[in-house]
């Protein structure tokens, strides 16, 4: 279990926003942040504060990328040629774990790590046990047959609170998805605002 598993409810507060808009969310109840001092009035934030809190933000909602591993991608949308804010999207939603999160076989970003990581998944009919591979356009992402009946399956699928987005077709019957294309910021169904235009401005001046 990484660090930011074990804190992940702390994020939200620390926010001010329930960042994967989750019932259970402690910002339901506690709108001030984590901590002893979380209750203090705050202030207004500096430029770098806001971008600073932008990228926090895109990075935690992910789940377990590291500074290292994010500042990474963040080099690969800068060289891909157009808008480096929408192909940071497009990278962080090609990840395997974020594919079966939007799927709905699995209730939560950090589960979906896990799930991964556990050999659950196959790609194109290959079992893949990491996290971070790269998904294709064309790909089919499915269950493993052994893997279908397991309770934080079934209750993802049953699940209300969220829906599937269209660059995905997803079949809960079979227990398959096919990434049908790179979607964009405004494809993407975050349930706060995220803001990879701040991004891209922080890492550019740090």
């Amino acid at each position: 279990m990484t660090k930011r598993t074990a804190a992940k409810y702390k994020i939200d507060r620390r926010m001010g926003e329930n960042i994967w808009g989750r019932a259970k969310s402690p910002l339901n109840k506690r709108e001030y942040g984590p901590g002893q001092h979380g209750q203090r009035r705050k202030g207004k934030l500096s430029d770098f504060g806001t971008q600073l809190r932008a990228k926090q933000k895109l990075k935690g909602y992910y789940g377990d990328l590291t500074e290292k591993q994010f500042r990474r991608i963040y080099a690969e949308a800068e060289r891909v040629k157009g808008d480096t804010g929408e192909n940071l999207i497009g990278l962080l939603e090609r990840r395997l774990d974020a594919i079966v999160y939007r799927a709905k076989f699995v209730p939560t970003v950090f589960a979906a790590r896990q799930f991964v990581n556990h050999g659950h998944v196959t790609v194109n009919g290959k079992r893949v046990n990491i996290a971070s591979y790269r998904v294709k356009e064309g790909d089919v992402i499915a269950v493993r047959d052994r893997s279908k009946q397991l309770a934080l399956v079934l209750e993802a699928v049953q699940s209300a609170e969220r829906d599937v987005p269209d660059y995905l077709e997803v079949d809960h019957n079979k227990m398959t998805a096919t990434f049908v294309r790179t979607p964009g910021l405004s494809d993407v169904p975050y349930p706060v605002q995220m803001e990879p235009n701040l991004v891209v401005e922080f890492y550019a001046k740090n």
